[in-house]
């Protein structure tokens, strides 16, 4: 009977729940003491666990981030300008859900990505989709979208998805083109959904860095709007860690 009942588990994809009753069935002095009640409580929560393990897994997959990243591996110890209370506010992705965005600034190697990629993999645990682009990688892909036809479909899949990541922002000079593209998938998501914007170049100098002032003023105005700001600063931390590397070589 018990082998029917795993059977019957697993056909209806039941899967956590039977993985919990074979355990139950392995382990027999460890549940022996517990009621149906009980018993039937453990199986229901290791599916669910299992559930939202296997979403979580998908989120991740659709995410495409460029670096594993995990919150609790974050380094708030380098004298970076990181505040540990600041991130840890963002970490609960209550700014995702208030359609707020987040505009990480700072030299090459300070860990801006690092960070993104972090809060975006946060955001995938709290079941929010999310979807990692480079800047540049982003523009050509809406330009080859509009030759084959497809850039209708692709900004609406942008605008569905409630946390997006530009990685390296401003780094080209925008093209008219790519101006209005920006533009469109910015007021799609304004007010609906996150961006989180990665860059380089100082905040200040981003109007210049897209190139036409109307067409900066809309963008900027969408993406400013209650965002968060994170103005890191500070030697390359690969730099750093690639010092302290050589002085253990040297010990």
């Amino acid at each position: 009977m018990n082998n029917q009942t795993l059977q019957s588990l697993r056909q209806l994809k039941l899967t956590g729940m039977a993985d919990g009753f074979e355990q139950q069935l392995a382990q027999p002095s460890t549940h022996s003491e517990l009621g149906f009640d009980e018993r039937l409580a453990l199986l229901v929560d290791r599916e669910r666990t299992h559930r939202d393990n296997n979403k979580v897994g998908r989120l991740l997959k659709a995410a495409k981030l460029k670096l594993q990243a995990f919150p609790e591996d974050i380094d708030y110890s380098h004298p970076r300008g990181l505040i540990k209370s600041q991130f840890a506010g963002l970490l609960s992705s209550n700014w995702i859900h208030q359609h707020h965005n987040v505009l990480i600034t700072g030299p090459t190697g300070c860990g801006k990505t690092y960070l993104g990629c972090a809060l975006a993999t946060q955001a995938c645990r709290h079941g929010l989709s999310v979807r990692y682009y480079r800047s540049s990688r982003l523009l050509e892909a809406l330009s080859i979208a509009h030759g084959d036809g497809r850039f209708s479909k692709l900004v609406q899949q942008l605008a569905k998805t409630d946390l997006l990541v530009l990685d390296d922002w401003g780094l080209e000079k925008l093209t008219l083109g790519q101006r209005n593209d920006l533009l469109e998938i910015m007021e799609d998501r304004h007010g609906i959904s996150s961006t989180l914007i990665t860059s380089q170049v100082p905040i200040n100098h981003w109007h210049k860095a897209i190139g036409d002032a109307m067409l900066a003023d809309a963008i900027l105005d969408r993406l400013l709007h209650n965002s968060h700001k994170i103005k890191l600063r500070g030697e390359s931390m690969r730099k750093t860690k690639s010092e302290i590397a050589e002085v253990d070589q040297l010990e």
